[in-house]
């Protein structure tokens, strides 16, 4: 086995490794509006939720080379809002459609033919197709080397009816997609395991 001290190797072989050992990641497919009104809408693998007493969930966003923070990072800053929208299988390519430099006057909403839906506590739009949108305030903001780390609170769920089961989301119907290292999404495999302790 190989040893590759952190310290001594270079920032890009180290991006490399933790994002092909931290797998598969949620995505956490962030629709915000800019305070121009624009709808922006891209993908984030480094998205987690942190409490489930009072939902909250995070994602990190990586600035760009010159320093400065991506259009969904700048106007969550800006509103304090934002949505996370599950992905599934059957908008995978058009999620990672949205994961396109566009210029912050130009939505990816457009840009991937993805059709909005109004959110009812928030202004930014939910994906319509999503299974499950999340509206989000947010709560707190840190800067963390090259990223900032912005954490939300859920104000409301929006659960279609054909994963609910009994009140509860059935994963045999929620078909969500990871990430994995270079260019790589996973589908999800379901492995059951029945706790005897």
């Amino acid at each position: 086995m190989q040893e590759f001290p952190v310290r001594d190797i270079d920032t890009r072989v180290s991006s490399r490794i933790v994002k092909s050992a931290v797998t598969p990641r949620p995505i956490g497919w962030i629709s915000t509006t800019s305070a121009d009104g624009v709808d922006n809408l891209a993908p984030f693998s480094c998205y987690n939720y942190i409490s489930s007493e009072y939902p909250t969930v995070m994602f990190s966003s990586k600035a760009h080379d010159d320093g400065e923070q991506k259009d969904t990072a700048q106007n969550v800053a800006a509103t304090g809002e934002f949505v996370v929208n599950v992905v599934t299988e059957d908008l995978a390519e058009r999620m990672d459609r949205t994961s396109a430099e566009l210029p912050p006057e130009e939505s990816e909403f457009d840009f991937a033919a993805l059709d909005r839906a109004e959110s009812t506590h928030v202004t930014p739009p939910r994906v319509a197709d999503a299974l499950i949108s999340m509206e989000c305030t947010a709560i707190e903001s840190l800067d963390i080397h090259d990223r900032g780390v912005f954490f939300g609170e859920v104000e409301t769920f929006h659960i279609a009816d054909e994963v609910l089961v009994d009140g509860k989301v059935e994963m045999d119907h929620l078909d969500t997609v990871g990430r994995l290292g270079g260019p790589y999404y996973t589908s999800v495999n379901r492995m059951e395991m029945t706790r005897e302790f």
